[in-house]
């Protein structure tokens, strides 16, 4: 008698994570400029924005604010969104809304709907940015994934610089008549060939264990941002009402508020918006503390120069924007460097970087000091190469820093956390430096106002230099 033996089926092996090609990688950098560019490229547009649609400061300010906290107080969830329903149906998603209301700002008829266009594009960019990161996260490892998360800082710290100068020569271009409507209608056709690419190219990935969205984190730490963006962004131009103060005292106890629900929903095992648990990792919680001095400086110094420039040196936009030409050249060139330094010397070139960045802004302060009002290109040349080589060894660090022990399952939410931190501190920065600048003018005049809050974000690239020297001295290549 023969004994038939009939083979169990072998359990399915765990199936490898989709790796991110070229195009792939290519695809979601250009989705990572497109949301940076367009938090800059008004600066330079706003004085031809408010002659058209006949728009105050007050409502100008809300063209950039209404963007800017849109998008840092919905990033998280966006992040989580993409951990829950899949991180490319987020991006694709996020990108077409993107291109929609870039549209809608570039057609917008008068100036507060343009003020809601800016509203709703940021929160377009916000389910858009986080699928990024985490798809670098998901689907990269070892020596490819520190190169895409070098490209990713390259690419995000030259999109705030580029955006600027597009923004100049856009308005001065006036293509087709459209004016300073171009500087919104020009990602329409990006966002097209963005989309053709990334149903090609991005591969699908979502979190192994999805997590519920946590309402009521979401809600308080929306609140939070609220409470501390909006009155430092509209409380000078409105002549500090009563409710920017009441706005400012009831931040901290809101902030305290979403502290202790998100402690509580970790402790008993639910799934908090932004896990508490996720700031033991010290790589993670000294990256994010160097990210907000660097990003509060450099978004208001980019605001304060367009201002000064235009308003104060008389110069056009176009002139403007290129003025930083060179930082943007010589942050290109080093960031193609900054990987071989850094795999040469660690996280010691962050400290070397805020030293030339330091030596830099000293530069661009004389220049303004001794050479007002004929300020621009060539003035500012010296300073601002140096400026951008050190801001080059920086930032693209500081973000593979920040990931490198988030395990890949938390991936969505590990770069939701440090796009907002990011994003609020920028928009912080145009808050904080833009209303200092605008309320010296009027006393010191608009060329020291300049040296002043120049000297200002110097002691922000000091404190950027000290907490640096705390980083871990290596950068992992993470959980695959």
């Amino acid at each position: 008698m023969t004994e038939t033996i009939t083979a169990r089926p072998a359990r399915p092996a765990a199936s490898a994570p989709p790796a991110l090609s070229g195009p792939g990688l290519f695809t979601v950098l250009l989705a990572a400029a497109l949301p940076l560019v367009d938090f800059f490229i008004v600066n330079v547009a706003l004085p031809t924005i408010g002659t058209d649609l006949s728009a105050g400061e007050s409502v100008l300010e809300l063209v950039v604010a209404g963007y800017g906290v849109a998008y840092a107080v919905l990033l998280v969830l966006g992040g989580r969104l993409g951990d829950l329903f899949g991180r490319r149906r987020l991006f694709l998603g996020g990108m077409a809304a993107f291109g929609l209301t870039s549209l809608a700002c570039g057609l917008a008829p008068d100036a507060w709907t343009l003020v809601a266009a800016r509203v709703a594009q940021g929160a377009s960019a916000a389910a858009m940015l986080p699928q990024v990161l985490a798809t670098i996260q998901a689907t990269t490892s070892g020596p490819r994934r520190a190169k895409a998360m070098s490209l990713y800082g390259a690419t995000a710290g030259l999109a705030m610089v580029a955006g600027q100068i597009l923004g100049g020569v856009l308005v001065a271009a006036d293509v087709a008549g459209t004016g300073w409507r171009s500087v919104f209608l020009v990602n329409v056709p990006v966002v097209l060939v963005g989309l053709l690419l990334a149903v090609r190219s991005v591969p699908e990935t979502r979190s192994a264990r999805p997590e519920p969205v946590d309402v009521p984190g979401t809600v308080l730490l929306a609140a939070s941002l609220l409470t501390l963006l909006v009155p430092l962004t509209e409380g000078r131009a409105a002549g500090w009402p009563l409710w920017t103060w009441l706005s400012l005292a009831a931040f901290p106890l809101v902030a305290a508020a979403f502290y202790a629900v998100e402690r509580r929903a970790d402790r008993t095992g639910r799934t908090p918006l932004v896990p508490p648990s996720l700031f033991a990792l010290t790589s993670l919680r000294r990256g994010l503390l160097l990210i907000v001095p660097f990003s509060v400086g450099f978004s208001g110094f980019m605001f304060v120069i367009a201002v000064a420039l235009q308003q104060g040196a008389g110069l056009g936009p176009v002139a403007a924007g290129t003025a930083l030409a060179p930082l943007a050249g010589v942050f290109f060139l080093f960031s193609l460097a900054g990987p071989r330094l850094v795999a040469r010397y660690g996280t010691r070139v962050v400290p070397a970087g805020a030293v030339l960045q330091g030596a830099g802004l000293a530069l661009m302060t004389l220049a303004a000091w001794r050479s007002w009002p004929d300020l621009g290109l060539v003035e500012l040349l010296p300073g601002a190469a140096l400026a951008g080589a050190g801001q080059a060894l920086q930032l693209p660090v500081v973000f593979r820093v920040v990931l490198s022990e988030v395990p890949a399952a938390r991936a969505g939410v590990g770069s939701g956390v440090m796009m907002t931190t990011q994003q609020s501190s920028l928009a912080l920065g145009v808050a904080a430096l833009g209303t200092l600048f605008l309320s010296l003018v009027p006393d010191l005049g608009m060329r020291d106002a300049l040296v002043m809050t120049l000297l200002v974000q110097l002691g922000a690239v000091a404190l950027t230099g000290l907490l640096s020297l705390r980083l871990p001295r290596t950068i992992g290549s993470g959980p695959s």
